[in-house]
């Protein structure tokens, strides 16, 4: 399946939901164990996580701020706007607002990587930009978790909310402290410059501790992952472990989506489909119009925005994490849920032909 996908260059992350409804209980039944696969999925978001921040300079970033913070704080204020507008047409609560413009903000850095890679635009303003804006909304998602948590209407456990400032300060004062670091300066870790093996348990065990304690003071363990990777970013076995925990991350994040996957119903999609395909075209055209207007805030011409909006235009991965969240918070029900789930998936798969159709009636050309 994998093979097939790459022949008409779509992202394996197809492969791996298509793969999970096959498997699933909608499908031919062979996987039935919904809850392992959502702990195993979870595992693999956490990995995400601290490989994202093993790839992130945090005096670049703040340096970029910007652009990071301009154009991720643009697509998000405008979505929620957009939602809420939706929202008093619709008689949605607040809580759902909120939680369906989070989920249209973040686009799918797997495939506008991958696209702007394809395309060449890594050098290009238009590509760095979007770079940057993809980079700050995987940071947005721990704060997004929060906030949906916190606005869930479960009531304020005091003891809860003083634990999670706690951990919040002990992850302020990490970040404060890597700032004043020059790269690679990290003392504590130099005794496994020559000992590869055990840089790969240390590196693990500073994930997963990081993770646990964020949990445990009751943030999300991804965040506590993401600061486990900027910490190792400085450190001299960063490259190396990157590339030698590939296959780990590749492993896990896979079962993640075939956890979503496992959860989509064909049968449902069959009897939706008009309203699926309206919602489909509705989040495009939106998330087109929005990520364009930010790309201009941004200072690209009017024709890279218009084509840097089309490469934005699909929902991305992190959006299936907050509709989970949102199921077990009872923002939304389960027939909700199948509509984002499968509106999700749907955007992934054709961001690619909706690139390139728009690349085309413009003819847009880069040097």
């Amino acid at each position: 399946m994998s093979l097939g996908l790459r022949k008409i260059q779509q992202p394996y992350i197809l492969a791996y939901i298509l793969a999970g409804v096959m498997l699933g209980p909608h499908g031919f039944q062979v996987f039935t164990d919904e809850e392992s696969a959502d702990v195993a999925g979870e595992i693999g978001l956490i990995i995400l996580m601290f490989f994202i921040g093993m790839e992130i300079s945090i005096k670049n970033f703040i340096k970029n701020w910007k652009i990071a913070f301009l154009g991720a704080g643009c697509q998000v204020l405008f979505s929620v706007l957009l939602m809420y507008g939706l929202g008093i047409f619709f008689d949605w609560t607040f809580e759902r607002v909120l939680l369906f413009g989070f989920g249209t903000s973040l686009s799918s850095s797997a495939v506008v990587i991958r696209l702007i890679n394809q395309y060449k635009l890594e050098k290009h303003k238009l590509g760095q930009d979007i770079t940057f804006i993809l980079l700050t909304q995987d940071v947005l998602v721990a704060p997004m978790i929060i906030v949906m948590s916190l606005a869930s209407g479960k009531g304020v456990d005091y003891t809860e909310v003083l634990w999670q400032i706690f951990g919040a300060i002990v992850l302020l004062i990490i970040i404060v402290d890597l700032l004043k670091r020059d790269r690679k300066s990290i003392k504590a870790l130099s005794f496994l410059n020559e000992d590869h093996e055990l840089q790969v348990f240390a590196s693990l065990i500073i994930c997963f501790g990081l993770a646990l304690f964020t949990s445990l003071c009751g943030l999300s363990p991804s965040l506590g992952a993401f600061v486990a990777g900027l910490t190792m970013y400085n450190s001299n076995a960063s490259s190396w472990l990157h590339k030698t925990l590939s296959p780990f991350r590749i492993i896990f994040v896979s079962i993640f989506f075939i956890s979503v996957g496992m959860m989509i119903d064909i049968h449902f999609l069959t009897q939706h489909w008009q309203t699926i395909l309206v919602l489909v075209l509705a989040v495009f055209i939106s998330n087109h119009l929005i990520n364009s207007t930010t790309l201009r805030i941004l200072k690209n011409s009017n024709i890279h925005s218009l084509y840097g909006g089309s490469l934005l235009a699909q929902i991305g991965e992190f959006s299936f994490v907050l509709a989970s969240l949102g199921v077990q918070n009872n923002i939304i029900n389960s027939e909700s849920y199948q509509y984002i789930i499968i509106t999700i998936s749907i955007t992934i798969f054709i961001s690619s032909i909706w690139v390139s159709l728009f690349k085309k009636i413009y003819e847009i050309r880069f040097s």
